[in-house]
């Protein structure tokens, strides 16, 4: 296998952190290329130390200034950049092979755009991405000849439980529906009474996977699961009637997909993001990810129940926003970044996350999704809004 080249979008998140795991045990088959971060200055020169990329990237120039500094004193030829500008250009110069899209939120959309029309192999881990502008991405893929692999655990497999030829149509290769699955997060036996007194570190105290901040509030809202049925319609052309998410406390089973013989084909392994990962970083083969095996005896049983779409108001606002089209879900995707961001902040209760986000559903109708400035621009009124909507505390 030659070596790949690779471009980590978000090399200090725990996907960058695992890709890299992935890397440092197989040397032989992936070389770290670029390293890009937000402002984790210290991990990021950490990671430049062991694994030497030609380039790395923090988003503030004065940030970016200080890394290279270190590289400089400690002997390094790591080439340091900054800005958003860096991002797109690492991600499509020809010396990368592959990109990892693992930057959080709306952040990620350029460069993991710039990946696609590259040309280049993405493996997206960025669900905003599909969430913000579905069409334009799945458009430039197809017409630059790009690879696209899910990292998202459902995703993944999901990709892996259909046939190679899915791209011809669900229909056409037998699939009735995708059972999407989803742990449900750490209050989903919560009494309703209690949510309303829901504190930043229960939110963030998920039962199975260890996550940022930001997709762990994602995930005990479920709105996490709702970016994801939208990720699921425009990876795999799904119609929304077709994709049922299923909570699945375990997390064993990551997704499965159900044919019209009465098949149902399933991916199970244990929580770890790695197996996506490396599945991904290997394909079309699979390589050693350092994951324990499945103990199918320990596990014992698996339970499987429906969403409770009153509880979890940010999955039917999903569903919603999926149906109606164009700009809605970039308007969806940008409330519930600022919403989250305000509750983590304690701006803003823990129920009023699903309250912001389907009042400037509300306000803002939805427009075509024509191009990328089309999809800025309503991402930016929705932030803009939803800000308004905090200062005047309307849900405090």
């Amino acid at each position: 296998m030659k070596v790949q080249n690779v471009t980590v979008l978000g090399c200090t998140g725990s996907i960058g952190v695992s890709t890299l795991d992935i890397i440092r045990r197989h040397p032989d088959c992936y070389q770290a290329f670029a390293l890009c971060a937000h402002s984790q200055l210290d991990k990021l020169f950490e990671q430049c130390l062991e694994f030497r990329p030609r380039f790395a990237v923090l988003r503030d120039v004065q940030l970016a200034g200080r890394l290279a500094e270190r590289c400089r004193q400690a002997g390094l030829d790591t080439e340091v950049r900054h800005g958003v500008e860096a991002l797109v250009e690492l991600s499509s110069l020809p010396e990368v092979d592959s990109v990892m899209a693992a930057i959080v939120g709306a952040a990620g959309l350029e460069p993991t755009l710039a990946a696609a029309r590259a040309g280049k192999k993405v493996m997206l881990a960025n669900k905003e991405v599909l969430v913000m502008a579905g069409e334009l991405f799945m458009q430039a893929v197809r017409e630059h000849g790009a690879t696209l692999l899910p990292v998202d655990s459902e995703h993944n497999a999901i990709f892996q439980s259909l046939p190679a030829d899915f791209a011809r149509g669900l229909a056409a290769c037998g699939v009735r529906k995708i059972f999407l699955t989803a742990s449900g997060g750490p209050f989903r036996n919560t009494p309703l009474s209690e949510l309303c007194e829901v504190t930043p570190e229960a939110a963030c105290a998920h039962p199975n996977w260890v996550m940022g901040r930001k997709i762990s509030v994602d995930s005990a809202t479920m709105m996490n699961k709702g970016l994801e049925v939208i990720e699921a319609h425009w990876l795999f052309a799904a119609p929304p009637e077709m994709i049922q998410v299923v909570v699945h406390p375990q997390s064993v089973m990551h997704s499965a997909v159900q044919y019209v013989d009465g098949s149902v084909l399933a991916q199970l392994g244990n929580p770890d993001m790695r197996t996506p990962i490396a599945y991904a970083m290997a394909y079309p083969e699979r390589i050693d990810a350092g994951v324990e095996s499945l103990d199918l005896f320990k596990i014992a049983r698996l339970d499987f129940s429906a969403p409770d779409f009153a509880r979890f108001r940010c999955l039917q606002l999903a569903y919603d926003v999926l149906c109606e089209g164009g700009t809605a879900s970039a308007i969806l995707n940008a409330a519930n970044e600022v919403a989250v961001a305000a509750f983590l902040e304690r701006q803003l209760p823990f129920l009023g996350i699903a309250q912001l986000n389907e009042a400037v559903l509300t306000a803002l109708p939805a427009g075509p999704e024509g191009s990328l400035g089309d999809v800025l621009a309503a991402d930016a009124e929705a932030r803009r809004v939803a800000g308004q909507m905090i200062r005047e505390r309307r849900f405090a």
